[in-house]
Formats: structure tokens, sequence, C-alpha cells
């Protein structure tokens, strides 16, 4: 490609996965914001729960003072606290639905319009859980309009050895935007490269499934092949990291299916995020710009 990867997207990084020490709300968010605020490469940063009133004002005017783009996940929220929106037991499915309201107040004071959500545990009736799950996102969609925001569903796998979600296969979350998207138009799926191992889904067909519904997306990889890797399941190591799926060529693949699909267009630049984590011996910072090299890289093979 000779176009300037500039031109067709905002590129992003997942905050609380390149710094999973800030993923409960603390550690160095300052400092990791600010490097990441400072860096021309990045117009987007996504950020979970700030725990300090104060420090999230600061990260907010570091943010704004940079004209860097603001998401929300919520997904840490629900995994680190055992939460479930597709849970048979409604006492334990409102304390989802509740967890996420406060997350969405929060990404309200950031103004941010966009919180990611994960669904629960697959099990029982499927049908049952993805109407549980609907019922579940068009409340919290309809919370997020009164904050100026909009909800986005991430699939995940459904594998013992990763996250093991509900949704799931890319054409189950369709079903569920759609019904959720006939009360809330501005609702959507986010879908990550890292995934799709997992899920068992090309680019070409997770992206060709999720259509119009597509309004996110992550970029990173995964390792499924050795229980004895450090980076075994969903945790986002470095691309081409030896043992694991996603490096240049499938980077340069996901890509190109988002151009020829109209995903990434010059006219409407949308985020692409990154989302790695550091291994052990590994920095934050490494890994950012190993990444960094990684899509230049991808980009030019289109």
């Amino acid at each position: 490609m000779d176009d300037a990867l500039q031109d067709y997207m905002k590129v992003g990084l997942v905050h609380f996965m390149a710094w999973p020490e800030c993923m409960g709300g603390d550690g160095p968010i300052l400092d990791s914001i600010s490097a990441v605020a400072a860096d021309p490469f990045f117009e987007v940063l996504e950020i979970t729960r700030i725990n300090d009133p104060a420090t999230r004002d600061r990260a907010k005017a570091i943010l704004n003072k940079n004209e860097i783009e603001l998401g929300f996940g919520a997904q840490p929220i629900l995994l680190g606290g055992g939460l479930d929106l597709n849970h048979p037991d409604d006492t334990e499915r409102r304390k989802a639905i509740e967890a996420v309201e406060a997350g969405i107040d929060e990404a309200q004071q950031m103004d941010i319009r966009n919180v990611g959500v994960l669904s629960g545990r697959p099990g029982g009736d499927k049908s049952a859980a993805m109407d549980r799950l609907v019922d579940s996102l068009k409340e919290l969609s309809a919370y997020a309009g009164v904050n100026g925001c909009r909800v986005v569903l991430e699939t995940f796998d459904q594998v013992p050895f990763g996250k093991n979600c509900l949704i799931g296969p890319t054409r189950d979350a369709v079903q569920v935007s759609e019904a959720v998207r006939a009360e809330h138009p501005e609702f959507g799926l986010m879908l990550d490269l890292s995934h799709l191992p997992l899920i068992g889904e090309s680019p070409e067909e997770a992206i060709g499934i999720a259509g119009g519904h597509l309004v996110h997306v992550h970029i990173g990889n995964c390792a499924m092949d050795d229980p004895e890797h450090p980076a075994y399941g969903d945790n986002h190591p470095r691309f081409g990291a030896p043992g694991t799926r996603n490096g240049v060529p499938e980077l340069a693949e996901f890509l190109r299916v988002l151009l020829d699909t109209g995903y990434l267009t010059k006219d409407d630049r949308k985020a692409v995020s990154f989302e790695v984590r550091p291994m052990p011996g590994e920095t934050s910072e490494s890994i950012i710009d190993a990444s960094k090299e990684t899509l230049l890289e991808a980009w030019r093979q289109i």
C-alpha cells in the first residue's frame, strides 16, 4: 500500500493490556498515559476504570491536551469481578449490569463515547442465555445513551483455556446485535484479530459475517498450541512471538479484508487498536515499539 496507514485508520492502543498493572484501576496510570499521548503514532487510547478521581482528572487533561480520542473497556470490570451479563440468576446478572453502568458513568466523565463489554459464560440453554444477554445489552445501551455513550460487544472464544464466553462465534454475535439494534441502532460489535484463531474463524469469514454490525477493531496475537507457553490462551503476546498465531502475514490479511469490505476508508477513519501484553521479561515499551513495526510492515505488504 503506497498511501500512509494513517490515511485510513486512527491507530490506537489498549492501555490496560499494555500496562496490565493498571487493569484494576491503579498503578502507573499517569506516566503510561503520558508516554502514549506524547507518541504521534497514536490517536486513540482505550482505558478502563481509574479508581482515584484526582488521577482521572489529570489523565483527562493530559489526553485532551494531546487530542487523543478515548475509548473505555468494561471488560476488565466484568472479568475481574467474575461478573456475567447473561447469568441465569437475575441477582447475579443485575450485579454485572450495575458494574458496567458504573463504568459508563466514569466514561461519561472522561467524555468517552464507546464502552466495550463481553458476554458471560456459555452453558445450559444457549437460546435463553442469548436472550438474557440481549436484555442486558438493551438496558445498558439505554443507560449509555443518556450518558452520550455507545455500548460495543466484543467477540471472544469458547475454549476452556481462553475466556470461554457465550459470544463467541461472529454469527451468534450478529444475531445478538440485530436484536439490540432493533431498539438501539448505535450498538455494534468489536472484532479482535487475537481472538480469531481461538474462535476458529478467518478474517474474511469474521469480517464478512459481521458486516455493518462491525464498529470497532483490535489487533493482536494469541498462543493456543502449547499449554506450557507463557501466553497460552487469550493473553495477547506480541506479534510473531515463538509459538503464537499472528504475525506480519496474518495482520496484513486482516487489514486487507478490512479495506476490501470498506471498513477502512479515507472518508471515515476508524480506530484500529493494538491489544498486546508483555510476557515475562518484556516491557510495555518494547512490545509497543515492536507492534508499531509489525503494523508498518503489514501495511507495506498489502
